[in-house]
């Protein structure tokens, strides 16, 4: 039972994790830039891990006692997606990519800034971690059974990102001119404003 408890966690939080949504299109362009690869897939691994728990656990029914918070959170991400949307379709219009080819990047604090903008102000990540999550775990009783569930969750988030982020690694042969970055971007920039108007309407 116990091995059943952690595979059907693993699968349901590796099948909710895999569309590629903005925290997703993010960690891959890191990756692709080999840019504080480890802490960004840590750090996102982490905050579902933290979501899960909070799921499994029960507290996703605080969500019920605030109505207004759902539709606070998706204005405010889709401001941000819409945001940085634009700033990748600018840079892909701009062309300079000097810093990509070169593997220079921003500094840490600006990449986890930005991945916790992804990841917290996204009404998705509780929809699927505090309530998907949180209601196929009810199928398991007893704090062993709940506990290897959330563990195998937590552990598909800890492999899917991780994954995800050095994975992006193999597309570098072709990721080598400004003119395949520009690419990149134009298509970041405009899943970020397809995912912010969904949040809207």
């Amino acid at each position: 039972m116990i091995g059943t408890a952690a595979l059907t966690g693993f699968v349901t939080g590796f099948s909710l994790i895999l569309a590629i949504g903005a925290q997703n299109a993010f960690v891959l362009r890191q990756g692709l830039a080999r840019a504080h690869v480890f802490w960004l897939c840590l750090f996102c691994a982490a905050s579902d891990a933290a979501l899960i728990a909070a799921g499994v656990l029960g507290l996703g029914a605080m969500v019920a006692l605030f109505p207004s918070l759902p539709k606070i959170m998706a204005y405010t991400g889709a401001a941000f997606l819409a945001a940085y949307g634009l700033q990748r379709l600018i840079a892909a219009w701009q062309g300079d990519y000097d810093l990509q080819l070169t593997c220079k990047t921003k500094e840490l604090r600006t990449t986890l800034a930005r991945a916790a903008a992804f990841t917290w102000l996204n009404p998705h990540v509780y929809l699927d971690t505090l309530g998907l999550v949180g209601a196929v775990s009810t199928d398991f009783h007893g704090a062993t059974l709940k506990w290897a569930f959330g563990t195998g969750a937590v552990a598909a988030s800890f492999v899917f990102f991780f994954s995800l982020g050095y994975g992006a690694r193999l597309l570098g042969p072709i990721m080598q001119s400004a003119h395949a970055w520009r690419g990149l971007d134009t298509g970041i920039g405009l899943v970020m404003w397809a995912l912010a108007i969904k949040l809207i309407i």
